[in-house]
């Protein structure tokens, strides 16, 4: 069983998508996600399966389809790439909830970054599948133009990263504490 962390584009924003994060839990248990977990109530989920990225991705887009009647975008990561894009932050001098990161699920293109419009102060910096932002002056007083490629992203901010990073990693040491302690008493009896 392998853990997944799922970002889900556009829910509990603005009065839009509304989804309790009961609701969550229960659609992603519905579709044999296991040791289903939320943090905080933006659409951030942990959980196991032994399905690949894409037929998560797929079956998470559909059953928030069938509930909520709009289409809402899911990006997945694995707990070592999420860790990856934690520790690559390049502006770890930043204020943290002034870095946003993008997630998309394709490989971001070499030259995107000549593709953003940056009126303001705003930096960016392209990762392998995702894209950092220092807003200095903070996201909602942005007037950065994204390119069209990347509006099916979702973003997160350090802060909320860093946590979901620790989430994961907790719940790894406590599967492998777990997996020792089962071959210990199956050794036992055998």
């Amino acid at each position: 069983m392998n853990t997944h962390v799922a970002f889900l584009r556009g829910i509990n924003v603005g009065g839009n998508t509304m989804v309790s994060m009961k609701d969550l839990v229960a659609i992603c248990t519905h579709i044999g996600f296991e040791n289903v977990r939320t943090y905080l109530n933006s659409g951030n989920v942990i959980f196991e399966s032994h399905l690949p990225e894409a037929a998560l991705q797929k079956a998470l887009e559909t059953a928030l389809s069938e509930k909520t009647g709009k289409e809402i975008g899911v990006v997945i990561r694995s707990p070592g790439e999420l860790e990856r894009v934690v520790n690559g932050n390049p502006f770890p001098e930043a204020v943290p909830s002034q870095v946003g990161v993008l997630f998309v699920t394709e490989p971001v293109a070499e030259n995107i970054l000549a593709e953003f419009v940056i009126p303001g102060r705003e930096k960016v910096e392209a990762g392998k599948r995702e894209v950092y932002v220092h807003y200095p002056d903070g996201m909602g007083r942005s007037k950065l133009k994204w390119p069209l490629s990347l509006r099916g992203g979702t973003i997160r901010n350090i802060n909320t990263l860093t946590k979901l990073a620790g989430l994961v990693a907790e719940k790894q040491v406590i599967q492998k504490k777990n997996q020792s302690l089962v071959k210990i008493f199956q050794s036992m009896f055998d």
